[in-house]
């Protein structure tokens, strides 16, 4: 069954998505609030005084920051999703087809992600050295001045006490984004510009552009926005979000597992994006050996609904 074809029953596409908005606006103000009464339970009315300080990298104040994280996680990506399923009077497992997950669809994603690495390495790479014309300076040094807040809030987040803090990454990082944003950017954006335009094509690329754009990271727009097409292709040729969600979790909890093991080995975090450098030849190999898995993937999946 083709997940994105228009029901009758189903509200306007263009109302679906001016819901999803108002859903994340709300949702996020919603799950903020009771982050914010988390973290006052948790350490009591004065921290009140010393709320600026959470998003500030000062340790005392990690396990706060990852509180508000997975609050608007929650509140952001994955109850606005659920809330559009229910007001248009389906199950959410129905609404994005939550199809019977298949072994040999996951281990293909799997594969997938592995033998891009090196690609999106390459395109990485030449994002961070993105240059903007000498009239735009200002812009560029805001983009830069983002682009360290946001790492230095990351290598926050990331920084580990314990193997207890580690499965807790994995959970904010990895799982919660798997299932938020992919609920959220392939299951509601992506289906309902599909619904909108007739065109599956269109609606992966400007899901993948929103997806990118809302991460406000600049020199990882492009790596970003080619998974978000990437995971888009994967929902639609296979006709199920599971594996969008499944190769989200493995490049998410790639991150997390690589900045666990840099700190069990006293390695900085701020090299963790560091290429690791392979000749040309193996990042144009990379590229070719990924669409071929893609085409692959494609194949499979057909012939798995097919005898489904």
């Amino acid at each position: 069954m083709n997940v994105v074809t228009p029901k009758q029953e189903e509200m306007n596409p263009f109302l679906q998505l001016l819901l999803l908005l108002f859903y994340a606006v709300a949702g996020a103000l919603l799950f903020t609030l009771i982050s914010f009464m988390v973290i006052l339970a948790v350490y009591g009315l004065g921290i009140i005084k010393d709320f600026s300080l959470i998003a500030s990298g000062d340790p005392m104040f990690t396990d706060a920051l990852k509180i508000l994280q997975i609050g608007t996680s929650i509140g952001m990506f994955i109850v606005p999703p659920l809330a559009l399923a229910y007001t248009n009077r389906k199950k959410p497992s129905n609404f994005y087809s939550f199809g019977k997950l298949k072994i040999i669809l996951a281990s293909l994603v799997l594969v997938i992600m592995i033998a891009s690495m090196p690609f999106m390495e390459w395109i990485a790479v030449a994002n961070q050295k993105m240059i903007l014309p000498s009239g735009l300076k200002w812009l560029e040094d805001w983009m830069k001045e983002s682009e360290q807040a946001a790492m230095k809030m990351t290598i926050q987040l990331l920084t580990v006490r314990n193997n207890w803090d580690f499965i807790v990454n994995l959970v904010m990082i990895a799982v919660l984004p798997a299932i938020g944003e992919e609920l959220m950017f392939r299951g509601g954006v992506q289906r309902s510009l599909t619904n909108a335009f007739n065109s599956h094509h269109a609606a992966i690329w400007i899901a993948a552009i929103i997806f990118s754009a809302i991460h406000m990271q600049f020199y990882g727009f492009v790596p970003r926005l080619l998974l978000g097409a990437g995971f888009g292709y994967l929902y639609y040729f296979s006709g199920s979000i599971w594996y969008a969600m499944i190769g989200h979790f493995i490049n998410n909890a790639y991150a997390v597992s690589m900045a666990f093991y840099m700190q069990k080995h006293n390695m900085p975090l701020d090299k963790a994006e560091d290429p690791i450098g392979f000749p040309w030849y193996g990042y144009l190999i990379s590229a070719i050996i990924t669409i071929a898995l893609f085409k692959f993937f494609k194949d499979t999946a057909q012939r798995e609904r097919k005898l489904g």
